[in-house]
């Protein structure tokens, strides 16, 4: 399987939290359109602007309404990406949740371009079952239905764990090896984003996971390049990507989370 080259050209794009993931998405499509990015940390303003990724320090967690203006580059976006987590497995209060929603509401402004909501599938419960959009809704989430009252055609893109480059399995403090892995590779969210571009899609709920889901001891030993003799679970957690494949006709560049690590057409061979 090749990786899909962007096709996205002269779009005005705004990244709202240019980390790890956001950064990647504006190193791809940095050639043929222009990016504008936020980051909450003045250190990091002169790295992205090396980048000319046209960088703007904000920081959501404030409490005070007039620390928060409207971002002076709305007006000329096409589409509007948000990877700043709202809430987290470590804070899910709803009144900072409110807080953050509120700033970046006041930040935004009225956006009727396309918008995308990074999400996690860390909202699913930890039961060992298989899990669609349809068992947790965006009503049941604090952050997603406050930001779908504020943008009703938020795309919500629930990620599984974020995978690529540097960050591998294997180089983690690992438990419970014998669980299934719901993982996805940053260049899968890239082009999956791309594709709901140029099909102009809106208020759209998907789980973005590689659909296979090996166990954790599995990718770590393939990953060492060793053999696994860890027992096979027949049940576990399984966030399902089976809405976007269907929907999007989506073509997965790296289905297969043991083999992350090596290139697509390599992992072809394997496979």
């Amino acid at each position: 399987m090749k990786e899909i080259i962007s096709n996205l050209r002269d779009l005005n794009i705004g990244i709202v939290g240019c980390g790890w993931l956001g950064t990647r998405m504006a190193e791809k499509w940095q050639r043929n359109n222009l990016l504008y990015t936020t980051t909450t940390s003045p250190q990091k303003l002169p790295v992205l602007e090396a980048q000319r990724f046209h960088p703007f320090c904000i920081d959501f967690n404030s409490s005070r309404v007039e620390e928060v203006s409207r971002w002076d580059v709305m007006e000329k976006l096409d589409v509007l990406i948000i990877t700043v987590p709202i809430s987290s497995r470590k804070d899910r209060s709803l009144q900072h949740i409110e807080q953050r929603i509120r700033n970046l509401t006041l930040f935004l402004g009225r956006f009727e371009g396309q918008l995308f909501f990074m999400d996690s599938t860390s909202i699913y419960p930890a039961e060992k079952r298989e899990f669609t959009e349809d068992d947790v809704s965006v009503e049941e989430v604090a952050a997603e239905r406050l930001l779908r009252k504020s943008y009703p055609e938020v795309n919500i893109l629930r990620l599984g764990g974020l995978m690529g480059d540097e960050r591998q399995l294997g180089k983690y403090a690992v438990t419970d090896l014998d669980a299934p892995v719901n993982h996805i590779h940053f260049k899968d969210i890239i082009a999956i984003v791309e594709q709901m571009i140029q099909k102009q899609c809106r208020a759209k709920v998907y789980n973005v996971v590689a659909p296979v889901h090996p166990q954790k001891g599995e990718v770590i030993a393939i990953q060492k390049n060793q053999s696994y003799a860890g027992p096979k679970v027949q049940k576990g957690r399984i966030i399902s990507s089976d809405k976007l494949l269907i929907e999007l006709t989506y073509d997965f560049i790296y289905p297969d989370p043991r083999y992350f690590h090596i290139s697509p057409g390599l992992a072809d061979n394997i496979l």
